[in-house]
């Protein structure tokens, strides 16, 4: 009986999952060569990736991105959070649907909207600088461009991450909150001892979820790729450089060893993360 309930979606798990992923690995055991066809190669996909400076050079990228951006999303969420849970908020329903909006565009709008605002000769940025007189920095530039994508991020999350921890916070007993108050404590002491160790699953389980998202940024940077062409690059982030294997390299193979060890790194960090953030004290 168990098997028939679990049945329908272990079908749907092994074909959607289990089974692109299978055959990405067999896939990364081949190699196309302009002699010979195709042939198996082992693990020599996996050493050629190991030793890919572009593919290094993704990944600190995407690092750097999360060690940024996922804090400033999380604590801006977390605050949100905090204060419609406060219940001193005034028009808090209109606070949250307002916040949580933006998670409902879709990533390849979101990006286009941001595009076309930082654009610095047809965007916002260039209207502003034609009306004042002044030259704004250009946000598509190679320097600022990694930060315009965090800032687009950013904007399209803190409504998601915000709505986990307030559910997290709807559920904590209103009798701790009492008697902390009893025992003298202020709004930020019951902040800093009630609410955040109630909620700490939550964190864990948001912070999880950003680094995954993190590491696989794609969409943002795709699209705006064809406004600055010359800040994103094919390789700026893991996944652009898989893509541009696959798609414009015709290097199937090599772009499924990359997807593969991209994807055992992910996993290794985000368990390492949730081991830290469950153990006790």
């Amino acid at each position: 009986m168990g098997w028939g309930f679990a049945g329908p979606f272990v079908a749907v798990f092994g074909l959607v999952f289990l089974a692109p992923i299978g055959y990405a690995g067999y896939l990364s055991l081949f190699q196309d060569r302009l002699i010979g066809g195709t042939s198996f190669v082992g693990l020599d996909n996996y050493g050629e990736a190991l030793k890919d400076p572009r593919f290094w050079d993704g990944l600190m990228r995407v690092g750097l991105f999360l060690l940024v951006q996922v804090p400033i999303m999380l604590g801006i969420a977390l605050l949100a959070a905090l204060a419609i849970d406060s219940g001193r908020l005034y028009g808090k329903t209109f606070f949250r649907v307002s916040i949580f909006l933006p998670y409902a565009v879709p990533a390849v709008v979101a990006s286009l909207i941001w595009g076309f605002m930082y654009g610095d000769q047809f965007g916002l940025v260039g209207n502003i600088n034609e009306a004042l007189g002044v030259s704004l920095p250009n946000p598509l530039s190679p320097s600022l461009v990694l930060a315009s994508i965090g800032n687009i991020v950013t904007w399209e999350f803190v409504g998601y991450n915000m709505l986990i921890f307030y559910s997290a916070l709807k559920v904590v007993p209103r009798s701790l909150y009492e008697a902390a108050a009893i025992d003298g404590a202020g709004e930020w002491r019951i902040v800093a001892s009630v609410k955040l160790p109630a909620i700490r699953s939550a964190l864990v389980i948001a912070t999880i979820f950003s680094i995954i998202g993190s590491f696989q940024l794609f969409n943002e940077p795709s699209i705006l790729q064809k406004l600055a062409p010359n800040a994103i690059t094919n390789d700026l982030t893991p996944n652009l450089y898989t893509y541009s294997l696959s798609f414009s390299g015709q290097q199937h193979n090599y772009a499924a060893t990359v997807a593969i060890v991209m994807g055992v790194i992910t996993a290794i960090i985000a368990y390492a993360v949730q081991l830290r953030g469950m153990r006790k004290g």
